[in-house]
């Protein structure tokens, strides 16, 4: 398991020292959100353009810990081409991931089938994660790591509950955008 650890450290570390789709874009168009974890000091603002029913831009910037800006920055690759369901379940699966409850569970779970539920392939219905702006139904799935690609990376902060909050910055900002598309 050392190798895997480290293989996600090394992308954490990448994500943080080079952002991907950092910076502001203009808003309006753009739907502009901010977010502040007010524990440490993490500050994310995020911006994201929808047309069609997709997320054809995102950006973010602000200042915080190396697990925010990379949560970030991963969350920001993960939804760029995206449909707004293809990232709303997205961040139910992200978050399920970050819930120590699904993280005990999933640990402890060897089977390939975690889940007997078609769930599209992109995500599960999980208990929305740190509990403030989560998007997930209640349901008891567990969240597949496998099929979250780099975000997988993230998996080892549901260890450090204090530092939950930094990982989902983002996605709760994201959430809140997807909101404002919606409404």
């Amino acid at each position: 398991m050392t190798d895997l650890e480290d293989l996600y450290r090394e992308i954490i570390l990448d994500h943080y020292r080079s952002p991907r789709n950092r910076g502001e874009l203009e808003s309006p168009p753009a739907h502009r959100v901010e977010g502040f974890n007010p524990l440490c000091g993490d500050e994310i603002v995020l911006t994201l353009l929808a047309e069609g029913g997709q997320v054809t831009d995102i950006k973010f910037a602000g200042s915080g810990c190396s697990i925010s800006q990379s949560s970030a920055s991963l969350m920001s690759s993960a939804v760029k081409g995206k449909t707004l369901e293809e990232a709303r379940r997205l961040i139910r699966t992200f978050k399920s991931m970050m819930s120590i409850h699904e993280a005990a569970l999933a640990d402890g779970d060897d089977d390939d089938e975690a889940d007997d539920g078609d769930d599209g392939g992109e995500g599960r219905n999980g208990s929305g994660g740190n509990g403030s702006g989560g998007n997930g139904s209640g349901g008891g799935g567990l969240a597949d790591v496998r099929k979250l690609g780099e975000l997988a990376a993230l998996q080892g902060v549901v260890k450090f509950p204090v530092r939950i909050k930094c990982a989902t910055l983002s996605w709760n900002a994201l959430t809140q955008a997807l909101d404002e598309v919606d409404g």
